[in-house]
């Protein structure tokens, strides 16, 4: 299994960090952050314009700045097969 990983900023400080995505969908991404014991879940949404991801995590708040369409480009990349759906 590859593990995803991608870059968030922190606002408050202006550091970028890099996380592991834990579940990536259109709808919101979910990250993990830290290693082992320490690690924490984040769940980051769309913005209202969709411009980019927000989330909190501890009192702070982490930005991913990708657009939704951008976001779904790399879903569909990824694995093309989950584009043809059929019942």
């Amino acid at each position: 299994m590859i593990t995803e990983k991608i870059k968030v900023r922190v606002t408050e400080s202006g550091q970028t960090m890099e996380v592991v995505v834990y579940d990536k969908r259109a709808s919101g991404i979910q990250v993990v952050l830290g290693e082992g014991v320490h690690s924490v879940k984040c769940e980051l949404t769309p913005t209202r314009t969709g411009l980019a991801y927000v989330g909190s995590v501890m009192g702070r708040e982490i930005v991913y700045e990708r657009s939704r369409e951008q976001v779904q480009a790399d879903i569909d990349r990824l694995n093309p097969k989950m584009r043809e759906f059929k019942r």
